[in-house]
């Protein structure tokens, strides 16, 4: 299967990272790390997994922030509002072509960087706009954050998630 994937020119940034299907799973996760294609790491392996055991033909791994770091204590302070708006670029572009599923997988890290939660309600108004559906795989945290998904099972299945109400609380 054909590769999605886009960088800046120096790799510093990834905005999307996956396979050409007729029924993909986009995932959202917190910031990208080192994955690329042919060299997936052990979240993508596990995205890749639970989208497959969830009946998706391909998945496209995006991010609420869009800056490299394998460890998001790493991440700036402050938001750098023109990576966050061509991450919002690419988002839309993956979202407007057909209604689609997004699994909300960022875990307790959007805690990190209060501008994690901006961008997540930039991202949700672009998903609403295109009628696409929210879910999660696994337990919830005790806050209701979506949980990450290394360390699922591969029978874990999806289920809804109320993004609106979600978001609400930040």
């Amino acid at each position: 299967m054909p590769w999605i994937y886009h960088t800046d020119l120096n790799n510093s940034v990834r905005y999307t990272l996956g396979i050409t299907g007729n029924n993909p799973l986009v995932c959202f996760g917190i910031n990208p790390s080192t994955a690329s294609p042919g060299n997936l790491d052990n979240t993508i392996r596990s995205v890749e997994r639970l989208a497959f055991g969830n009946g998706f033909d391909s998945w496209i791994m995006l991010n609420l922030y869009p800056l490299r770091e394998t460890n998001p204590d790493q991440l700036s302070k402050n938001i750098d509002r023109k990576l966050h708006k061509n991450n919002l670029l690419h988002i839309e572009k993956i979202v407007s072509a057909q209604p689609l599923k997004i699994w909300a997988a960022w875990g307790t890290l959007i805690m990190k960087q209060k501008y994690l939660q901006n961008c997540l309600k930039d991202i949700v108004d672009i998903s609403m706009k295109y009628n696409s559906q929210w879910y999660s795989i696994g337990k919830e945290s005790k806050r209701g954050h979506p949980h990450h998904p290394l360390y699922l099972r591969s029978d874990e299945k999806m289920k809804l998630f109320d993004i609106e109400s979600y978001c609400a609380f930040f």
